[in-house]
């Protein structure tokens, strides 16, 4: 007994589990490439980029294991379950190990590879799993680390290269007597399973130079693929063979039901004892073969495609069953917009000077309700006979939500009806026009776009003198010249674009800050960096929001701004001023998110705002920016990188979705817009059960409604008056104490005094 509690004790600083997250978090993960896959237990484990999908072969039955459900979000290397002790292994890019126990929730982190000092970061990718003799052989871009998969904790590290050097370990496998290493370019190399000492790089002994990119022992032989794609026999006599050599790069090596398989990018292949082929597949209907991994048994090949899930194709067809999560076309979300029920996610991208190259050729993905439907590129293409590259802003029409146009950086602006690509408007087919300067295309660059109250879509393009452009609800482009007020061929990009509710446009841009436009006056103003010329901390800017009082939230490459009086941004020789949020942080007076880099700003129901950036994940203020109501980050949610690019707010649900570079997340957010009556006010949760200790939503309100909650008596415990379509109840007497069990009646009122209603609330201490 003694032994286990030491054990446990010098084990427990390296472990860490992780938090469930699926009551107010939903991820929607690609599961397109897979990585890797394993099998046991009459299930199929499946790795793809960043999160792990399982097939129930008795069921058929798909369940996914991403974020939410505590993963790290990381990318994915390595996959392998354990049948003798129900555990799901996963291997990361970064040297993290996650481990899964079968029937448990909670995840178990195995930082140590990845927290080790001695390891250089670009060297801790986990290679390859191999499971003997209840251990756990690693292999390693540094060299084998041991893991006691009874004990849960790591035993020795094997440095193996000449001198005990760092070597890259693609694969291990045992052949008793002896442990098998092969390595990307330092040769084949073995030594005794069996001796205690094999830290030793002396006892270790290179039985071929070379480079390899896999190995596995089949019957008592062994075979391994060098750098050149030739497969290697090796015979216990110490005779060594080339057996097959193929044409396109060998990606995996694995074994199951006495069969080797062999995957190569285009072909996968099944052998038996003395390299005997079983079956084989080179194409498979209606998909085009790329693969990254593969595994055969019970006579059916599981492919691991690059781009279209989990293909299954019994021995000798050539037929395939597609196992695929639902989920978006890519990991890589670039920008989003929402509407009730729906979602529009787009992957097209420029960095952080917005260079569109090299051009992104990228499809679009749309969620209604739960299902997503997904457009890939060369269907887009196909559609509208054109090239719709870098697709970097999506748009809904507020009035025909069957509408969508999505800007391409490169090629114009495309339109979607009813998930049907009609047109790519560009200089063949419409009023836009490419912009030429000097003698080098830079194409038809647009960027921000949004509809104003009479349905006409503004847009802007970069590098023209015409750069603010009006798309009329008849189909026709009216351009406005902006060289009046700034040098549009030596601007870099014209971003982000908002309307002001006096239809004034505000568009944001990457050298001369904000520019404003008023369409009525005709006349045209500007925000630039520094005091005196507008007090912007960048000129640089990525986000712009208006909120329900009409100010102008401003992000910026360097930091926060905002505008109070956009109405008199217009005035004649006035030099409009920004203003950065002063608070105070253990009594110091601090600028709210000073020299973050921000990427978006939305403004949801009850005027708060999300605030995204590239660096520190996400922020939700009150609205006046005076209160941080939640912070999420990598660390404490399910976001996968704390670089966000974009967000969109369902305004009928409140679900608030984060577009990452590492995949697409979102939360159950409380604030809705605000409803035409009272007919749906309810509160949720409700009854508020024991253990519960967050707030009460209380939803489907109008606009500055006023809410009263009384206990049965009358007493009145809670009193607001609504900024959007809910409010929020800590279920405290005034936030003095909690309210103790009972049933407490919500009075709503709306602020004409015409509407009222009554619910209940159950508490239950």
């Amino acid at each position: 007994m003694k032994r286990w509690i030491i054990a446990f004790l010098l084990l427990f600083p390296f472990l860490a589990t992780a938090q469930n997250f699926e009551d107010r978090w939903t991820g929607h993960f690609s599961y397109v490439s897979v990585k890797d896959i394993s099998q046991g237990d009459n299930k199929i484990f499946v790795g793809a980029e960043n999160a792990v999908f399982t097939y129930d072969l008795s069921t058929q039955q798909i369940k996914t294991l991403s974020t939410v459900n505590g993963l790290s979000g990381e990318f994915i290397t390595s996959v392998h379950y354990s049948e003798a002790f129900k555990l799901l292994i996963i291997g990361y890019e970064n040297g993290l190990i996650e481990i899964v126990k079968d029937g448990e929730e909670n995840i178990l982190k195995v930082v140590d590879i990845l927290e080790k000092q001695t390891i250089p970061p670009d060297r801790k990718r986990i290679n390859n799993f191999n499971e003997y003799n209840n251990n756990l052989y690693i292999s390693t871009k540094y060299g084998i680390s041991v893991y006691d998969l009874s004990a849960l904790e790591f035993g020795d590290t094997y440095f193996i290269g000449d001198g005990g050097s760092q070597i890259n370990i693609v694969q291990t496998t045992v052949q008793e007597p002896y442990i098998f290493a092969a390595s990307e370019s330092n040769g084949m190399r073995r030594a005794m399973v069996a001796d205690d000492n094999l830290i030793d790089y002396q006892n270790w002994t290179t039985i071929m130079g070379g480079g390899f990119r896999a190995m596995e022992k089949l019957g008592n032989e062994l075979y391994a693929s060098n750098r050149s794609n030739a497969i290697l026999r090796f015979t216990p006599q110490g005779n060594t063979t080339v057996v097959q050599t193929f044409s396109s790069q060998v990606q995996k090596f694995r074994l199951a039901d006495d069969l080797l398989t062999i995957t190569t990018k285009n072909s996968i292949h099944a052998y038996s004892e003395g390299f005997i082929e079983q079956s084989s597949v080179t194409n498979v209907q209606g998909f085009q073969i790329d693969l990254l991994s593969g595994y055969s048994f019970g006579n059916n090949f599981y492919l691991g495609t690059a781009e279209d899930g989990l293909l299954v194709v019994p021995f000798g067809s050539t037929q395939p069953m597609q196992i695929l999560p639902n989920g978006p076309i890519r990991n890589s979300p670039f920008a989003l917009d929402a509407s009730p029920g729906q979602l529009w996610v787009s992957f097209g991208e420029v960095d952080s000077d917005y260079n569109p190259y090299p051009l992104s050729r990228y499809g679009v993905s749309h969620l209604k309700d739960t299902l997503w439907n997904n457009i890939n590129y060369e269907d887009l293409s196909d559609a509208v006979g054109g090239e719709p590259t870098d697709l970097v802003k999506v748009t809904i029409n507020p009035e025909n939500q069957d509408e969508v146009f999505i800007s391409s950086f490169e090629k114009g602006l495309l339109k979607i009806i009813e998930d049907t690509p009609t047109i790519l408007y560009n200089e063949t087919n419409s009023g836009l026009e490419k912009a030429i300067i000097g003698s080098i295309d830079a194409g038809i660059r647009i960027y921000g776009s949004q509809f104003d109250g009479q349905g006409n879509l503004w847009l802007v393009q970069s590098k023209l003198d015409e750069g603010l452009i009006k798309l009329t609800p008849g189909g026709q482009f009216q351009k406005v010249d902006i060289s009046n007020i700034i040098n549009p061929v030596s601007e870099l990009a014209l971003t982000k674009l908002v309307i002001s509710r006096e239809g004034s446009i505000f568009f944001g841009s990457y050298s001369n800050g904000l520019i404003g436009y008023n369409p009525r006056t005709d006349s045209f103003n500007k925000l630039g960096k520094g005091a005196g010329a507008g007090n912007l901390p960048s000129t640089v800017v990525r986000a712009l929001a208006f909120d329900a009082q009409n100010r102008l939230w401003i992000g910026t490459l360097r930091g926060l701004r905002v505008l109070y009086s956009p109405g008199s941004f217009f005035d004649q020789g006035q030099i409009p001023e920004s203003q950065s949020i002063i608070i105070l942080e253990n009594g110091v007076a601090q600028e709210l998110l000073y020299e973050q880099s921000i990427t978006d700003i939305e403004v949801d129901g009850s005027n708060n705002k999300w605030v995204a950036t590239a660096t520190a994940g996400v922020f939700y203020l009150s609205p006046n920016g005076q209160e941080t109501l939640l912070r999420f980050t990598k660390d404490n949610s399910p976001l996968p990188t704390n670089n966000v690019q974009d967000i969109a707010i369902d305004p009928f649900t409140g679900v608030v979705y984060f577009a990452t570079t590492q995949g697409l997340v979102a939360y159950k957010g409380s604030a809705t817009a605000p409803s035409d009556n009272l007919e749906n006010v309810h509160a949720f949760p409700n009854p508020v059960r024991p253990g519960f200790y967050g707030n009460v939503t209380i939803d489907g309100l109008t606009a500055r409604a006023n809410v009263k909650i009384t206990d049965i008596n009358g007493s009145l415990v809670f009193e607001e008056t609504s900024e959007g379509g809910s409010v929020l109840w800590d279920t405290t007497a005034f936030g003095k104490y909690k309210v103790r069990s009972g049933v407490y009646l919500v009075l709503v009122t709306t602020d004409d005094n015409l509407e009222t209603k009554v619910s209940k609330i159950m508490i239950i201490r």
